[in-house]
């Protein structure tokens, strides 16, 4: 990962509404959740919903999948990923410490 995309995915991620959006769709796996559920379990009002998503979507953070009259929000772990191996690369002073990786299939 390139400085500028890590900047611009961590910026995405300092903000409370969008870290807790993002925190909660890592939490639903793969299969995501539709904007309405982020709205109601999170208690942010559909406008400023869509802007977090926005914002997260421009990072790479989320992927938005149209579903009938829906968008179903995923959190990209692959981006995920990057970003906490860009952080941690110059980790352990030197010495090999493999910070584990996340998948989909480890969330609960």
């Amino acid at each position: 990962m390139e400085t500028k995309t890590a900047v611009t995915a961590l910026a995405a991620l300092a903000h409370d509404s969008r870290l807790a959006v993002f925190r909660l769709l890592v939490q639903a796996g793969p299969t995501g959740l539709a904007a309405s559920r982020i709205a109601e379990q999170l208690a942010i009002p559909p406008s400023s919903l869509s802007f977090h998503l926005k914002e997260l979507s421009h990072a790479g953070m989320v992927t938005g999948t149209q579903d009938g009259r829906s968008i179903i929000y995923a959190a990209q772990f692959g981006t995920m990923n990057e970003l906490l191996a860009y952080l941690t690369d110059n980790c352990c002073g030197g010495n090999a410490c493999n910070p584990p990786l996340i998948s989909p299939k480890e969330c609960p």
